[in-house]
């Protein structure tokens, strides 16, 4: 099959290059990627008007199809707000505190649980609700604070969060991009999130292990092992009796929606509303509850914070993906009817043209989209440049025939392992704050883990494709 390449698809791919070299630089790319929607609009239509229009109906474009993930996390984070100040969070977590009894179950439990209410609360939330309670017990229990700060980063944001199997900002991101269904790319991320997962925190255990063996790493004095729960924080805005009532309750309601979820078959949207809709009823309920007369307005208060939150998580994503949209259907809803007839989009095009050109094998596929997932993890986010994955991978599945879904779930689990919280020193301060640790230390001890697992997974998903 033979396409026509227009000026519109060189565009596209030099303004790939550039975002690419631009977060490679740990420079930002939201100028670059007005600039690239400009470009495109007016070298398509040739008016300087339309031209302008199309930056801003590119934005509204964007936020549009990512709405209901920034409205998810926005509630979300709200509700662990209000779980955080009337204290729980603190009660939520204390039966696991009898578990960390020495190093190795503190490493295995703060973690698996930095898992699993991440997988709900998003990590960064997590990392609020875990750490001031259980960080001054892992301690006490002989783990030191540079392993805590380890074991939420890993579970958290590297497992939790690159597979975000409940949520689905993630692969609703990487998806839209690729122009694949949502469930195709949680289907296919789900052997590789939990291999680069086992390899990665099992071999960052060995490695904290033996550094404690040989005195490297001891104990920390930063956080003291006997200073109280977090619980004393907290004004008493609800009795014990209460805390527990809730403490059972909330986790009750998000195992109803997973049952519901799997009993409905509801993915994506369906099941990110459901998630959103229990989260504000918690929210309702412990505010009116706890805050009584003044329940009305710490609602709002509870909300703005969230709202606030969630456009400072996505405000750098939203310029990215409003170019990276232009590369598939976003285009003719943004700019128009300008790609040649023939045009199956702009990313297609340019797969269908490189597979007549370079002979691609899925070996070198996995590799690039690695690489590229990576590279777009430098900028300390994450999330900004899984689009740029997605992308490249629907071009690389045209090419070589196949594995559009695993190829996407590679560069995101590559882009979040890198930039969302493990690697890059910037994006892992939250549990290095909490944990009272050099960041920096952090991410060098992140470091050997994460490749070993990034070059397992890789290797993984070759087979895969």
């Amino acid at each position: 099959m033979i396409v026509e390449l227009t000026a519109l698809h060189w565009i596209y791919v030099t303004f790939i290059v550039l975002i690419i070299g631009f977060m490679v630089m740990r420079r930002d790319t939201s100028i670059v990627c007005i600039v690239g929607i400009f470009l495109i609009a007016i070298t398509a239509t040739g008016s300087l008007s339309h031209s302008i229009s199309s930056i801003f109906n590119s934005f509204s474009y964007a936020i549009t199809e990512l709405l209901s993930t920034i409205l998810v996390i926005s509630i979300i984070v709200a509700m662990s707000n209000t779980l955080t100040v009337t204290g729980i969070n603190d009660v939520m977590i204390s039966p696991f505190r009898k578990l960390i009894r020495n190093p190795t179950l503190a490493y295995w439990t703060i973690g698996i649980l930095m898992m699993i209410i991440s997988w709900f609360f998003w990590p960064s939330p997590a990392v609020a609700l875990l750490g001031a309670v259980l960080l001054p017990v892992a301690i006490r229990a002989g783990l030191p604070a540079l392993g805590v700060a380890m074991a939420m980063n890993l579970f958290g944001h590297g497992i939790a969060l690159s597979g975000d199997f409940v949520i689905q900002a993630a692969p609703k991101l990487t998806s839209d991009a690729a122009g694949i269904p949502i469930q195709d790319v949680i289907n296919a991320s789900i052997p590789l999130v939990f291999i680069m997962g086992l390899v990665t925190t099992v071999t960052a255990f060995y490695f904290l292990r033996r550094d404690m063996k040989r005195g490297v790493l001891t104990t920390t004095t930063s956080v003291s092992a006997d200073s109280p729960s977090s619980s004393t924080d907290h004004p008493a805005l609800l009795s014990l009796t209460q805390k527990r009532f809730f403490a059972i309750l909330v986790p009750l309601l998000f195992a109803a929606d997973v049952a519901a979820m799997s009993i409905l078959d509801l993915a994506g949207g369906d099941a990110t509303a459901l998630i959103g809709g229990t989260s504000i009823l918690i929210l309702l309920l412990i505010t009116l509850t706890s805050h009584k007369n003044k329940g009305l307005e710490k609602t709002t208060q509870y909300l703005i914070e969230g709202f606030q939150f969630g456009f400072k998580v996505f405000g750098p994503v939203i310029p990215i993906a409003a170019f990276f949209y232009l590369g598939d259907a976003g285009f003719g809803k943004i700019i128009g009817d300008f790609l040649p007839k023939a045009s199956q989009g702009i990313v297609n095009d340019l797969g269908v043209a490189l597979a007549n050109i370079v002979p691609l094998s899925k070996e070198v596929g996995a590799i690039t989209l690695t690489t590229v997932g990576a590279i777009t993890g430098l900028d300390g986010s994450g999330f900004s440049g899984i689009s740029l994955a997605g992308s490249v991978a629907s071009l690389f599945a045209v090419a070589i025939g196949k594995g559009a879904a695993t190829l996407t779930a590679l560069g995101q689990i590559a882009a979040i392992w890198v930039g969302g919280g493990t690697l890059v020193p910037w994006a892992l301060i939250p549990a290095a704050a909490i944990c009272n640790v050099d960041p920096f230390e952090l991410a060098r001890r992140n470091l050997l883990p994460v490749v070993i697992g990034l070059v397992v997974t890789t290797i993984a998903a070759m087979f895969l494709i």
